[in-house]
């Protein structure tokens, strides 16, 4: 019988999210048959007791999966180092894994896109990530249905232990070999701010464990798959997020028909590369529409 990989939940605040994304996991058609771990950090202080504890109780509610493992820390340990330590523990267990955050809504066949996927590439050194979420580019249908790209991401992903092996937490010792092209080539010809990630990581501004992710996977000339039509929605883009906002860019319409397509060429695709980088070049608009989502943002942080 096929062994499917098992799926990890991280946690925190937010129950509505949370319910919304077990609700659409749930309609997954392995979903009864998927192991489910779910790991809830714990509160930060005092004000965030009630909502972690919400949380709590709707993690506790008689999803339908194979069997569900509830993870609660007595202690706030944030974001990175939650995912850093769950990923670690339960990918050493089972040798693969699929890992979301409760503000991620999947498509019904993203369990089949993730399995098939990790059983297509599970031998493959290069492939080192599978990626749920795919940018509205323009043209999809110019792509093909799955095809490599250089960048992890972190929206709804699966890998295996000898890919996450290689994730270094050390940062300095993943950039200490950088040279200027290496910049060039790690933030897609400078049309994407993840150097300004790694500053401010540095800097002590961010604690991200993605950008670190990508870095090791970057360091070893990896590649990730991606889906013509994304398999993931982030629903957290609404300022109540450790690392979200009001963007509106990156919203997506989820794929609706099983993925049955996987490259047997494993290098990266370029016309998908240059449709990425057209995306990370034109996504914030016009300077009007750059001014309004400003407002925006600084209308809701009052």
């Amino acid at each position: 019988m096929r062994e499917l990989a098992p799926i990890v939940l991280f946690v925190y605040n937010r129950p509505k999210h949370t319910r919304r994304t077990l609700a659409a996991l749930e309609k997954n058609a392995l979903a009864s048959s998927s192991l489910l771990y779910i790991i809830s950090d714990g509160p930060k202080n005092a004000d965030a007791i009630e909502s972690v504890n919400q949380v709590r109780a709707i993690i506790r509610e008689p999803w339908e999966f194979k069997h569900i493992t509830i993870i609660e820390r007595t202690k706030n340990i944030g974001l990175a180092d939650n995912i850093i330590d769950g990923v670690t523990r339960i990918v050493n267990e089972h040798g693969r894994i699929i890992v979301l955050e409760d503000d991620l809504e999947t498509s019904a066949q993203a369990l089949h896109y993730f399995n098939d996927a990790l059983d297509c590439y599970a031998d493959t050194e290069r492939v080192m990530q599978i990626s749920g979420y795919m940018y509205p580019v323009q043209y999809p249908r110019r792509l093909p249905k799955t095809f490599f790209f250089r960048v992890a991401n972190s929206w709804g992903w699966a890998t295996w232990k000898r890919a996450w092996d290689d994730f270094n937490p050390d940062i300095e010792a993943l950039t200490a070999d950088f040279k200027h092209r290496d910049i060039k080539r790690f933030t897609i010809d400078g049309t994407e701010n993840f150097w300004k990630q790694v500053k401010a990581f540095k800097a002590g501004k961010i604690n991200s464990w993605a950008i670190r992710w990508y870095l090791s996977v970057f360091n070893k000339n990896g590649l990730v798959l991606y889906p013509r039509h994304s398999m993931t929605q982030n629903i957290g883009t609404d300022g109540s997020g450790t690392h979200s906002d009001l963007d509106q860019a990156y919203r997506v319409e989820l794929e609706t028909s099983r993925v049955k397509y996987f490259p047997t060429e494993i290098e990266e695709h370029k016309k998908a590369y240059e449709a990425i980088k057209y995306f990370y070049t034109h996504r914030k608009g016009n300077i009007l529409e750059r001014l309004v989502r400003y407002l925006m943002k600084k209308f809701k942080r009052k």
